[in-house]
């Protein structure tokens, strides 16, 4: 069984931007990413990768507490009731600034100093 079911790939595939929340001492933190991103370095049915160029606090955050959600929708995707999904990915996330997937980010946005990678745990769909 995969951890990204087919609806929360498809929104990934269709959707703009991707909402990022970790959980700070301060409570919690906010920060965003465009999807083709993910698309363009990792996204596969466990893991989304996405490139990281400051995200200090989203990294400070991860290492106290690995726990992270995505909110991502699209009305190009059809949901249950109406046209338009939305949904929320949880998982464990972490900022890698060496290896592969550092490496993979690195090499497609320049600007990058590393991946924020997201081993996915489970999805919930909303809309």
């Amino acid at each position: 069984m995969t951890a990204l079911d087919p609806t929360a790939r498809e929104l990934l595939e269709k959707a703009e931007f991707i909402a990022i929340v970790t959980q700070g001492t301060d409570g919690p933190h906010l920060v965003g990413n465009w999807c083709d991103y993910a698309q363009r370095i990792g996204l596969d049915d466990e893991r989304i990768v996405l490139p990281a160029g400051r995200y200090k606090r989203t990294e400070e955050n991860l290492k106290r507490d690995s726990r992270i959600q995505l909110m991502v929708a699209s009305r190009a995707v059809r949901g249950a009731r109406t046209p338009g999904q939305g949904g929320v990915i949880h998982g464990k996330g972490s900022v890698q600034v060496d290896g592969e997937f550092a490496a993979r980010a690195k090499a497609v946005f320049p600007w990058a100093r590393g991946a924020l990678v997201i081993e996915v745990e489970r999805c919930e769909m909303q809309l």
